[in-house]
C-alpha cells in the first residue's frame, strides 16, 4: 500500500443565485486531484493497511479543551479528546488536560482538589486570577481544571456570545498555568473554535522571551459548522490591535472568527476522517474556510477518530442482557429478542431490526428518513427501532411513526447508555444518512457489534464502511451518495433483500465488520506524525 496519500482540491467559483442550493450541490463543483505527500509528511503504512506501531521520541503534550468524556460533553470532541489522550499516554507521551471547571462537574467524586492560584493577563492591563484544580481522567490522564467562577459557574457547556471571553479565559490560563508550574509542553492540541485562541497566543505573547517559544500548536477541526464568530470588540480583551482585524487572521464580513484565526496560526491542522479533510476543502464542506484550508493545505491531516474499546465490545459489554464475539454470535440472538421485547415490536428473529440512534439535528438526515421509512414499512418486511432526541418536529414525526406502524416501529425520545448499547447489540442494520459527518461513532460501534450500517457516502462514513459487493460479498455496510429520500429508500431495500436472498453475504459482511480496528492506537500513531511535522514546521507570523 502506497503511503498516506493527500487532496488537492481546485474550487470552481459558483453564481450567487446558485450558492443557495449548495447543501445538495453536485460533487463537480470540486475537482479533486490526488497526489502523494511529500516524504517528510507520509504515514509508514503497513501491508494490512494499518498505520505502523512505530513510536516516536516521547513528548509533553498538552490538550486544551472544553470537552472531555465524562466529566463534560455534548458531542464527540469530549469523546475524542478521552480516546485520544489515553492513547497517547500508553504510548509513552507525557500529557495532561486542561478544561473549565464547570458548575456541574462532581468534585467529590472525581477526586478534584484544589492545586493554586494563577494570574492571567489580558489587553488593557487586565489582570484575572483563577483558581487551578487538579484531577485525572479515570484515574489516568492529569488534568488541570481551571475555576473563575464568573465564567465557570453556570449551568451547562456554552452560553453565547460570553463565549469568546470565557473560552479565550480557558485558552490564556492554559498558558499560564504551564509557565507557573514548569511544564514546558513541545504540543498544545487545541480542539475546535473555543481552544483556538490558544494557537494564536503561542504566536502573539509567548512569541519570544517565553519558556512556552518553541511549543508547537496542533488545532484538530472536529466540525468546521460551528465557527466562534463574535463581535470584534473582544480583541481587546485579547490584547490584540486593531491590524488583527485583517481577512487573513480573524475577519469574517465584519466580525471575527476563531476557527478561523485558528487555521491560520496553529503550526498544523487536523480533522477526524481523511475524506472530510477533503470535504472542508471544497466550497461546499469548507463552509467559508476553503480557501484558507487550500492556503494551508501543507499543513493539514485528516486522521479518523478510535473507539473506546473498554466501553464499545461486544464481549466485555455490562449494559448487554448477553455478551457475544466473532466465534460465538448466539448472544446477539438473545440482544436482539431483549430489544424487540423493550420495544414492543413483534418477536421474530426472522425479520431484520433497523436502528437509529442520534440527536435529532437537521445534519444526521431525518429529512431524509421522514420521506424514506414509512414507505420502506409499508413496502418491505423489517422493522425499526429509535433512540434519541432534539428536533421538535423529529420527535413527533417517530412518535407518529411507532403509532402508525405498531408492532414494527417503535421509538424512545431521549437518550439512555443502556439503550443505546442494546440497539447497537440487537438491531441488524444500522442507519446514519447524514448530509455531512466528520467522523462518526455508530457507524463504527455497529460494525464491532455486527450490525451493518447502512450510510451515505461522506467524511467519516466514506472512510469506516467498505460498500457492499454483490458478487464478491466483500463489504462492511451499504453506501449511497445522492442526497434523497429514494436513495435512502433503495439502500434499504438492498439491505433487505441481502437480508432475505443473500444471507451468506450477511454473515460474511458480519464478520468482516467485526474483525475490523477501529482502536485509538492506530490514530495515537498518526497524531505523533503530526506532532513530529507541527515541530518541523513551527513558524512565526
Amino acid at each position: 500500500m502506497t503511503d498516506w496519500l493527500f487532496e488537492n482540491v481546485f474550487q470552481i467559483e459558483t453564481p450567487p443565485f446558485f450558492r443557495q442550493a449548495l447543501p445538495s450541490a453536485p460533487k463537480c463543483l470540486a475537482f479533486v486531484m490526488a497526489e502523494l505527500l511529500p516524504d517528510h509528511m507520509s504515514f509508514p503504512v503497513s501491508s494490512s493497511g494499518e498505520s505502523s506501531p512505530e513510536k516516536t521520541t516521547p513528548k509533553r503534550i498538552l490538550f486544551i479543551t472544553a470537552e472531555c468524556t465524562p466529566l463534560a460533553q455534548t458531542g464527540g470532541l469530549g469523546d475524542a479528546v478521552a480516546g485520544l489522550t489515553k492513547a497517547l499516554l500508553k504510548r509513552g507521551h507525557e500529557v495532561r488536560i486542561v478544561m473549565p471547571l464547570y458548575q456541574h462537574i462532581d468534585r467529590a467524586r472525581h477526586g478534584i482538589t484544589f492545586s493554586r492560584p494563577c494570574c492571567v493577563h489580558f489587553g488593557g492591563g487586565e489582570e484575572i486570577w483563577v483558581g487551578i484544580f487538579e484531577g485525572k481522567l479515570d484515574g489516568e490522564v492529569p488534568i488541570w481544571f481551571v475555576d473563575y467562577g464568573r465564567y465557570f459557574d453556570r449551568p451547562g457547556i456554552y452560553d453565547g456570545d460570553e463565549d469568546s471571553y470565557r473560552f479565550g479565559v480557558l485558552s490564556k490560563a492554559a498558558l499560564q498555568v504551564c509557565k507557573d508550574t514548569g511544564f514546558q509542553p513541545h504540543i498544545a492540541h487545541v480542539h475546535d473554535w473555543m481552544t483556538s485562541m490558544a494557537a494564536v497566543f503561542l504566536k502573539t505573547w509567548d512569541r519570544v522571551l517565553s519558556p512556552l517559544s518553541r511549543t508547537a500548536s496542533v488545532l484538530t477541526i472536529h466540525n468546521i459548522g460551528y465557527q466562534g464568530k463574535f463581535d470584534p470588540s473582544v480583541l481587546s480583551f485579547y490584547g490584540l490591535g486593531a491590524n488583527y482585524l485583517t481577512p487573513d487572521r480573524f475577519e469574517d464580513f465584519g466580525g471575527i472568527n476563531l476557527l478561523k484565526a485558528g487555521i491560520q496560526y496553529a503550526d498544523a491542522v487536523t480533522t477526524v476522517s481523511p475524506t472530510y479533510a477533503k470535504e472542508i476543502r471544497g466550497p461546499i464542506g469548507g463552509m467559508g474556510m476553503a480557501m484558507y484550508l487550500n492556503d494551508r493545505s501543507d499543513h493539514l491531516f485528516g486522521i479518523l477518530n478510535g473507539v473506546d474499546s473498554t466501553l464499545w465490545n461486544p464481549e466485555i459489554d455490562k449494559y448487554l442482557p448477553a455478551r457475544f464475539s466473532r466465534n460465538d454470535l448466539s448472544g446477539k440472538a438473545a440482544c436482539k429478542r431483549v430489544l424487540q421485547e423493550r420495544f414492543g415490536l413483534t418477536v421474530d428473529p426472522k425479520i431484520p431490526v433497523f436502528a437509529i440512534v442520534s440527536r435529532f439535528a437537521p445534519q444526521k438526515g431525518f429529512d431524509l428518513l421522514r420521506g424514506a421509512l414509512p414507505q420502506a414499512l409499508r413496502d418491505m418486511v423489517m422493522q425499526v427501532v429509535v433512540l434519541g432526541t432534539g428536533d421538535p418536529f423529529t420527535e413527533n414525526f417517530f412518535r407518529w411513526l411507532s403509532g402508525a406502524y405498531s408492532g414494527r416501529a417503535s421509538a424512545h425520545i431521549g437518550f439512555s447508555p443502556e439503550l443505546a448499547h442494546l440497539i447497537e447489540a440487537g438491531s441488524d442494520f444500522f442507519l446514519m444518512p447524514s448530509l455531512y459527518e466528520p467522523c462518526g461513532l455508530n457507524q463504527m460501534y455497529s460494525s464491532l457489534y455486527g450490525t451493518l450500517p447502512i450510510v451515505r457516502a461522506t467524511g467519516g462514513l466514506e472512510d469506516t464502511v467498505e460498500n457492499y459487493n454483490e458478487a464478491t460479498g466483500r463489504g462492511t455496510g451499504f453506501k449511497f451518495e445522492e442526497i434523497s429520500d429514494r436513495a435512502l429508500y433503495y439502500a434499504i431495500g438492498w439491505a433487505v433483500s441481502t437480508w432475505f436472498d443473500r444471507p451468506q453475504h450477511y454473515a460474511a459482511m458480519q464478520q468482516q465488520g467485526m474483525a475490523r480496528n477501529f482502536t485509538w492506537d492506530a490514530s495515537a500513531h498518526k497524531y505523533e506524525r503530526v506532532y513530529d511535522h507541527a515541530l518541523a514546521h513551527r513558524s512565526a507570523l
